[in-house]
């Protein structure tokens, strides 16, 4: 029978690759998480780091086991709580990726890869951080990755049919490659 130590005090620092699926070009983050925050603290610095807003539900998949938000009423009681799982606990050393899923009804996607498992050093910042990326995050409720390239294409078209309505529901010009590794930690700051 195994006991469980709660620890306070991280032993490794994981350094993910978060890439959003079926969007080109490429929009990615790359974060460093301790091992010991929960699962559920990992998708509030998903979302920081990538720019949602947090307004959907969230699923993990790793290594064949889901982990989320448990609702029997929603049909998914083989999902597990991920407000009880540390990261360290489920990704261990072995896990070399796994997805995030952000907002069922866009069905956003997001593949991380496990890039390094850091021992903690003193001196070196061991909190959560966003360390580099690439692009903007889409709007949330644009329509999943297919509704993001209409709304793209529409906005870069001042003549498109959709340009107006678009600019007009985003609130002005929008900027697909627009991405500050200031503002993301700003976010993820926000969190601890």
């Amino acid at each position: 029978m195994s006991t469980r130590i709660k620890r306070t005090s991280p032993q490794f620092v994981y350094q993910l690759r978060i890439e959003l699926q079926h969007i080109k070009p490429l929009i990615w983050r790359r974060i460093l998480v301790p091992d010991t925050i929960k699962l559920a603290k990992l998708d509030r610095l998903v979302q920081a780091a990538m720019g949602w807003t947090n307004s959907h539900l969230h699923e993990w998949l790793i290594e064949q086991r889901r982990y989320g938000v448990q609702n029997d009423d929603w049909g998914n009681s083989d999902v597990l709580e991920d407000r009880k799982f540390t990261v360290g606990a489920v990704l261990g050393e072995q896990v070399q990726s796994f997805t995030y899923s952000y907002d069922f009804g866009d069905g956003w996607e997001h593949h991380i890869a496990v890039e390094e498992r850091l021992p903690v050093k003193e001196g070196r910042n061991n909190w959560a951080m966003c360390l580099a990326g690439e692009n903007a995050c889409p709007p949330e409720d644009v329509g999943g990755p297919p509704g993001y390239m209409d709304f793209l294409e529409a906005m870069r078209n001042p003549v498109h049919e959709q340009h107006l309505n678009y600019w007009r529901w985003w609130g002005g010009p929008f900027d697909p490659t627009g991405f500050s590794v200031n503002a993301a930690n700003m976010a993820i700051r926000k969190l601890r």
